[in-house]
């Protein structure tokens, strides 16, 4: 037996033009100059500056999308088009797209990028001082092509050796692949083509005048360093029969190294860029002040030719099939234009009335600087003061900076859960996190405090969270355990 239901479903869907400006608020200042960029490229009938146009006050009906059948010799009415919103200066207007706290005669600022060679090229003309064969050149270069941004290479030889074979038509072995990789262990800086940490720190010391110290330290890391990883001190002391005070300056000799040798190479792979604020807070007689930064506020207006182009299309007498094809094609730029402006719009209120929230809900940490007045503060609630979606504030908060008087900040820093201390008051967890680091700033190192007894102390201080609460703080805040904070 077959039944019918009537069932009523609810659905919610993004056209392309809300998904469009949804990616449009999501970028950040740098990332968006270059959307930009690519629309004006891409849309002839999309212009920057300034731009002034005459009235035009022609009215016709609304142009018709279907395609009919009709040969080159057929005529359109200009009847058939409605292109009144593409020459009307209420639709075409001067476009100036500002927020209204910048003004043009503002200076803009340009924040430089890094310049130099890159990391890769750096490695290759040093090893062009190196008296290699043929094949070693090659070898040596392909290594170097391997070498991550943080200076290592995490392949295999036997994986390097295959790649060598398939993608550069050497074939070689192992063991002549690891003897090249000596020499490029000889390129500055030092520890650069290591294949773990052990290695790195290894080749580092080697490199070093041999004293007491950087001898202990070698035997450490080349003979002991799975103990020394896990600072187990006392079985360091009995394996090399040596005192703490030994022990400690070996420490100190390891501790000067750089585990990261690729990252200290200011001419990385990636180009490195400075981070551009999205916004600036400052405090002006007593009060904050929050502006837009001026390169997210273009001069945007829709081509004056593509409008003539237009006008052109509604005073021809005879109108052929060509001629309507072309101002479909018109029409269709002129509307994506005019979405752009009207996006980019859209985002600037977004931005500007999103951050100016968040301000003022926190005012007394920007008042003050101090990270214990930050109010705990989630993203329903700047949605709710906003009446705007939590994915809305979320897209702003993740991928902008402010420029505060207390330096350049991630917005999303400013969000916290919030907790009861014991005076029944609302704290945030980062006022929580403030404190925990404080009281570990302060701790013996020769004996650190557990995540017991930090749970301890801060129950003492009022509030009181639970020791795997306290772990999870330490966890974030990137601070390890007791034991691997342990100084001799």
């Amino acid at each position: 037996m077959l039944k019918q239901y009537l069932q009523f479903k609810l659905s919610q869907k993004l056209s392309p033009q809300q998904i469009q400006l949804m990616k449009l608020i999501q970028l950040p200042t740098q990332a968006f100059e270059q959307r930009l960029k690519q629309e004006l490229e891409e849309n002839p009938a999309l212009e920057t500056g300034k731009e002034n146009n005459d009235e035009f006050d022609d009215n016709f009906d609304e142009f018709d999308n279907s395609e009919d059948d009709y040969n080159d010799n057929d005529t359109i009415e200009a009847e058939d088009i409605n292109i009144d919103e593409y020459l009307s200066d209420d639709d075409v207007p001067d476009y100036r797209t500002q927020a209204n706290n910048y003004s043009a005669d503002d200076e803009e600022k340009h924040v430089p990028y890094a310049a130099g060679t890159s990391f890769t090229q750096h490695l290759n003309n040093q090893l062009n001082t190196f008296r290699l064969t043929d094949d070693e050149r090659d070898i040596a270069e392909f290594l170097v092509g391997s070498v991550d941004e943080s200076g290592y290479i995490r392949r295999s030889l036997s994986d390097i050796m295959d790649d060598l074979a398939f993608t550069q038509n050497i074939f070689t072995t192992e063991a002549q692949i690891e003897k090249v990789l000596h020499k490029v262990h000889e390129l500055d800086p030092a520890g650069v083509g290591a294949r773990n940490l052990q290695e790195c720190l290894s080749i580092q010391l080697h490199r070093k005048e041999k004293h007491p110290d950087v001898e202990l330290a070698i035997d450490i890391i080349d003979k002991a360093f799975d103990q020394f990883t896990k600072k187990h001190y006392k079985k360091l002391l009995h394996k090399f029969d040596i005192t703490e005070e030994q022990l400690k300056d070996a420490i100190e000799a390891i501790e000067h190294l750089n585990p990261k040798p690729g990252g200290s190479y200011s001419g990385n792979n990636r180009i490195v860029e400075h981070v551009v604020p999205d916004f600036a807070i400052r405090i002006v007689d007593g009060e904050l002040d929050l502006t837009l930064n001026g390169r997210n506020a273009p001069e945007l207006h829709v081509s004056r030719e593509y409008s003539n182009m237009m006008k052109g299309y509604k005073e021809a007498k005879d109108k052929s099939k060509s001629q309507k094809d072309a101002v479909m094609f018109i029409k269709q730029k002129l509307d994506a234009a005019k979405w752009f402006i009207e996006a980019i719009r859209q985002r600037q209120q977004t931005l500007f009335v999103t951050m100016s929230s968040i301000m003022h809900y926190q005012k007394e940490y920007f008042l003050t600087g101090d990270e214990r007045k930050l109010r705990p503060m989630i993203l329903k609630d700047i949605a709710d003061e906003i009446e705007m979606d939590v994915s809305t504030v979320s897209r702003v908060a993740n991928s902008k900076y402010v420029d505060t008087p207390y330096g350049t900040k991630l917005i999303k820093e400013f969000f916290s859960e919030s907790m009861t201390n014991d005076q029944g008051e609302e704290v945030s967890t980062r006022e929580i996190k403030k404190i925990l680091e404080t009281v570990l700033e302060d701790e013996d190192k020769r004996k650190p405090l557990t995540d017991e007894k930090l749970a301890k102390i801060l129950k003492e201080k009022g509030y009181p969270i639970a020791r795997r609460t306290v772990a999870k703080y330490r966890e974030q805040l990137d601070i390890p355990v007791a034991r691997l904070r342990k100084k001799i």
